[in-house]
């Protein structure tokens, strides 16, 4: 049982890097890191439920399995990784890979106007790529979330970060992607990802991000 965690883990660091083809620098491949995941877990779950003498093939039977769904998540969002990029490339809105989720990061300067819930009609094109994208790949919970700087009154900021999230939500649905996968939430200035000291940062701050989970396979 230790030797086959240890042969697993050895093939899940080998599958964890690519070269990346624009940038030339190495990048986790979430194929292989969930693959090679869910095949230590697949392994260690195979022998705890099998017999004492048994515990060997459950551990392998366990690999296999934990494998194909480990990977098989990691892919499908590997395609809608690239896809995304292809599409949302130099449109200012930033695809960060978190594992097997992905956040697409929209900066409040293109996509409202100051003190506005109102999307600008000239980010519309951007969002109709985000939510063919979505359809595309209908195997995904959308979370949306709004955020504000700090300045201004805290019940202000609360309430635009929510109508803003709720204005990206209705946008997509209204472009036809299915209302029971969306949800969204407004936190105010909550969650900074910058400094509110100055304009460079509370406008950083100032965004609505956009975070696809993976619909994980029943078991």
């Amino acid at each position: 049982m230790k030797k086959l965690i240890v042969f697993l883990s050895a093939v899940a660091l080998v599958g964890c890097t690519t070269v990346d083809s624009q940038t030339g620098e190495k990048r986790a491949n979430k194929t292989g890191t969930g693959a090679g995941i869910g095949a230590i877990a697949g392994a260690v779950i195979g022998a705890a439920a099998s017999s004492k003498s048994d515990r060997g093939r459950g551990a392998a039977t366990g690999a296999l399995l934990g494998a194909a769904v480990g990977g098989g998540v990691g892919h499908y969002m590997d395609k809608q990784e690239k896809e995304l990029r292809e599409k949302l490339k130099d449109s200012g809105v930033q695809v960060d890979r978190q594992g097997d989720n992905l956040n697409l990061i929209m900066p409040g300067n293109i996509t409202f106007a100051v003190n506005k819930s109102d999307i600008r009609s000239d980010f519309y094109s951007v969002l109709n790529s985000v939510a063919q994208a979505l359809k595309d790949y209908d195997q995904t919970n959308v979370r949306i979330s709004g955020y504000t700087d700090s300045t201004g009154p805290l019940s202000l900021n609360q309430r635009l970060s929510e109508e803003r999230a709720s204005s990206v939500r209705s946008y997509l649905q209204a472009q036809g992607v299915a209302s029971q996968r969306i949800d969204s939430a407004g936190y105010g200035p909550a969650n900074p990802i910058a400094s509110n000291a100055s304009d460079e940062g509370r406008q950083a701050n100032r965004r609505v991000e956009i975070k696809l989970i993976p619909i994980q396979p029943q078991s």
